[in-house]
């Protein structure tokens, strides 16, 4: 038979593991709120910047296409569908308006990847065709 000691230690050692398992639940769910609150903000963000960017001809004939933008471009990168960079440069004089000219690329889709002077990212796919 239990006595009365014994019983009230196990009912604060419930309570205390309780407590501790209600406190961990709680700091978990504050933590899922600020990453969800975070993501928002970021989805807000990506929404609100709203750059002209066009591309063309499409599909790119040639080896050779045109980025145009409404922002100053300082940087542009294109990649294959597998991230291997086939071209990239840094521009030090940030224009909106490039031609870009590639070394004999295969027929497939490519990531352009257009940074800004002021840093914001845009990534555009296009659509390479082998030269007639």
């Amino acid at each position: 038979m239990l006595d009365v000691s014994k019983l009230q230690s196990m009912k604060r050692s419930l309570l205390i593991f309780f407590l501790l398992i209600f406190t961990l639940i709680l700091h978990g769910q504050k933590d899922s709120v600020s990453i969800a609150r975070a993501l928002a903000q970021k989805d807000f963000l990506r929404e609100t910047v709203n750059i002209n960017v066009s591309i063309y001809p499409v599909p790119v004939k040639d080896n050779t296409f045109t980025i145009k933008t409404d922002k100053d471009m300082s940087f542009i990168k294109v990649t294959n569908i597998i991230g291997q960079d086939i071209f990239r440069f840094q521009y030090n004089d940030p224009q909106q308006l490039i031609k870009i000219s590639l070394e004999n690329p295969k027929r497939g889709i490519y990531l352009v990847t257009i940074i800004f002077s002021d840093g914001i990212r845009v990534v555009k796919k296009i659509l390479v065709e082998p030269s007639e």
